[in-house]
C-alpha cells in the first residue's frame, strides 16, 4: 500500500515537473521587448480614451430652447434699443432688413464664439452638455464655422433633419455629421 502511495506521489510530481518544463520552454522563445509596445507606438484617439454618454434629442432640444431665449433677450436688451436710437425701423418685412441682419449676426456670433472658446453655449452649460470633436483633439475655426453656420442653415432649412439625433448611434444631427462633432453629457 505504501508503494502504491509512493508511486502515485512520484507520478504526480513528475507531471508537475513536465508541465513546468513545458511552460518554461514555451516562454523561453518569447522576446518580451517585442511584445511590449512603446508609448510612442500607441496613438490614442481622444474619443476612444473615455466612454462618453451622448446627449439625446430632448436634452439638446431643451438646451437649444434656452439658447434661443438667451439670444432673444440679448437682441431685445441690446440690439433693438441701439437700432431705435439710430432710427432704424424694427418691423420691416424684408429678409435682408437691418434688424434681421443684426439679429442673425447676434445669433451666429453667440453660437460660434461660445462653442469655439468654451465648447458649449449657455444652454448647454445649464443642461451639462458639451460639443466634442470625433476625430480631432480640439475644435477648430473651420469645424465650428461649418457646424454652427452652414450645418445649422441646412438643418434649419429642413427641420426634419434635427430628428436624426434621435436615431443615430452617436446622437449626431446633420450639422454634427458635416463637422465630425457630437454633443456629450459633461457631468
Amino acid at each position: 500500500m505504501s508503494n502504491d502511495r509512493d508511486n502515485i506521489e512520484s507520478e504526480a510530481s513528475m507531471k508537475e515537473v513536465k508541465m513546468s518544463e513545458s511552460t518554461v520552454s514555451l516562454n523561453e522563445g518569447v522576446d518580451w521587448k517585442e511584445q511590449t509596445p512603446n508609448a510612442e507606438d500607441i496613438k490614442m484617439n481622444p474619443i476612444d480614451e473615455v466612454s462618453y454618454v451622448y446627449a439625446g434629442f430632448w436634452m439638446r432640444f431643451w438646451a437649444y430652447l434656452a439658447d434661443i431665449i438667451i439670444v432673444s433677450s440679448v437682441n431685445r436688451i441690446l440690439i433693438y434699443p441701439i437700432l431705435r436710437l439710430v432710427d432704424v425701423p424694427l418691423h420691416e418685412s424684408s429678409i435682408f432688413s437691418t434688424v434681421n441682419i443684426c439679429t442673425a449676426i447676434t445669433f451666429y456670433l453667440y453660437f460660434v464664439l461660445m462653442t469655439l472658446f468654451l465648447k458649449q453655449t449657455l444652454g448647454k452649460m445649464i443642461f451639462g452638455l458639451k460639443v466634442v470633436p470625433i476625430n480631432k483633439e480640439r475644435l477648430t475655426w473651420d469645424t465650428i464655422l461649418f457646424r454652427e453656420w452652414i450645418g445649422r442653415f441646412i438643418s434649419g432649412s429642413f427641420i426634419i433633419l434635427y430628428a436624426l439625433v434621435a436615431f443615430l448611434p452617436k446622437k449626431q444631427g446633420i450639422h454634427d455629421l458635416f463637422a465630425d462633432t457630437t454633443v456629450i453629457h459633461d457631468r
